[in-house]
């Protein structure tokens, strides 16, 4: 709703627009939209809210009561949207938006397509009514459900009436990484294993499980964080130039690293994979409890709050260059980056203190300080060649305001207009659990051994550490 809202003040939203809540409790139209209100006030970007757009912005919001199994709910929701398209001019367009468990989907699609609610595909541009519907993540918990679930949802709609949230492809630095890839000619000609060492993708949070015990006890950080965010900006970071910005010309792209991706056999993933789980330890100075500790969580529990990998990308682009990807709860900070590290020049013409001249790195900063830096050598003024590292460094924060559209609003924009490229296609999903899969196999066959151990507030177990000092590299100190 707050994204929903904040369309409404830049006046991107259609002016035959409406929103209806459906759920089980009884409420009246004047009682959920108070209850949107409050929401609005505390979560909106934009505050304090505009009390004379509000009034008019509310006058579409309404409330359907009823149980996701009974028929009836959805004939009085059938009635109730013809009612809005003569009132709102709404047009029989209609996006459904799935805020509701996974085992819920059956039943709402069954009785959605029985109601007659649900159009077939139209053509863009035609002028036909169009439905599409939105799920939100998780897209099922491991490669067989994905599929069951992705079967469930075809039964109902078309490939190109679905469109599966991934908030992190919303982010205006995410989708910058297509844009400076593929719209400046300086880098992409450095974009490959003739010119990058190597590449370290980080998803950091300085946060504990929040309260979410129950549903860190089912996914882990593996399924919650890597099995999708990560694993989309491995794939924008990887990708071949698309065709087109079409949409499936891009997911095509993303498809093909999915399925280039190393290692994926047992023994291998055992060797390149590490996971580890968070102890006692202090974050900003307080002392904070380990996950086991954490309500609804077992006292022997072996999930994971952290995993590093080294992935490769077998393809002629990327051949022989690792990406060490992590994922990790209660670290020494929040941060979400992709550090491209070039090769060091092949010959060392001047001494630098160390011994050695530090090698360039691109980074591009998803989140929190959004912004792209690139680290050179340059020469300190004087008489002596002294050598020093120096950053460019540009922030999206300076150049375009902070106050930039977030992610939803952005995702909900384009899921109306029929624009899918932010979101991710079927065969998508299940390629990025066929990955996944292999890494749960690889534990498993481990006898379900407990992660190692990290104290809150440092950057994970030393295991990790060790992964990249085989190779001779090391993590980033973001």
């Amino acid at each position: 709703m707050p994204a929903l809202y904040n369309l409404a003040v830049s006046r991107s939203l259609p002016s035959g627009f409406a929103v209806v809540g459906v759920a089980r409790r009884e409420k009246s139209h004047d009682a959920f939209r108070a209850e949107m209100k409050e929401g609005v006030s505390s979560f909106s970007r934009r505050k304090p809210i505009d009390p004379a757009l509000w009034q008019d912005f509310e006058r579409g919001i309404s409330y359907v009561a009823g149980t996701f199994e009974n028929p009836k709910t959805y004939a009085d929701l059938r009635a109730h949207l013809e009612q809005l398209d003569g009132e709102r001019g709404t047009a029989k367009n209609r996006l459904f938006y799935l805020a509701v468990p996974p085992a819920e989907f059956g039943v709402i699609m069954k009785n959605l397509k029985e109601a007659g609610l649900v159009a077939p595909p139209s053509t863009p541009g035609s002028g036909a009514p169009w439905t599409r519907v939105i799920i939100e993540k998780p897209f099922g918990h491991d490669l067989e459900s994905a599929k069951v679930l992705n079967d469930t949802v075809g039964q109902t709609f078309d490939e190109s009436q679905v469109f599966r949230i991934d908030h992190y492809l919303g982010k205006e630095t995410v989708q910058n990484l297509l844009v400076f890839r593929f719209a400046n000619s300086l880098f992409e000609p450095l974009w490959n294993r003739e010119h990058v060492d190597h590449v370290q993708i980080t998803v950091a949070e300085e946060i504990g499980v929040e309260g979410r015990g129950k549903f860190y006890e089912q996914t882990g950080v593996t399924k919650d964080i890597v099995e999708n965010h990560l694993m989309q900006l491995l794939c924008l970071t990887a990708m071949e130039p698309p065709i087109s910005l079409a949409a499936d010309a891009v997911r095509d792209e993303k498809v093909k690293v999915l399925r280039s991706l190393r290692p994926r056999e047992r023994s291998m993933v055992q060797e390149n994979v590490v996971r580890g789980q968070y102890a006692r330890g202090y974050v900003k100075g307080d002392e904070v409890p380990a996950y086991r500790e954490e309500p609804d969580v077992a006292k022997d529990s072996r999930i994971d709050t952290y995993v590093a990998m080294r992935v490769h990308v077998d393809n002629w682009r990327w051949g022989g260059v690792p990406f060490y990807v992590r994922a990790g709860k209660r670290l020494a900070r929040r941060v979400t980056e992709i550090a491209i590290q070039f090769k060091k020049v092949p010959h060392g013409l001047f001494r630098a203190p160390d011994g050695g001249i530090s090698p360039n790195v691109l980074t591009m900063r998803i989140q929190p300080d959004e912004g792209i830096a690139l680290r050179f050598t340059t020469k300190e003024p004087g008489q002596a060649t002294i050598l020093r590292d120096v950053a460019m460094d540009f922030r999206y924060g300076a150049a375009f305001g902070s106050n930039t559209p977030e992610a939803y609003e952005r995702l909900l924009l384009d899921s109306m207009r029929g624009e899918a490229t932010l979101f991710t296609r079927r065969d998508e999903v299940e390629e990025q659990w066929s990955y996944i899969d292999n890494v749960f196999d690889a534990w498993r066959a481990e006898a379900n051994a407990p992660p190692p151990l990290y104290a809150a507030g440092t950057w994970g177990p030393e295991q990790a550490d060790d992964l990249l000092a085989r190779d001779g590299r090391r993590w980033r100190r973001p």
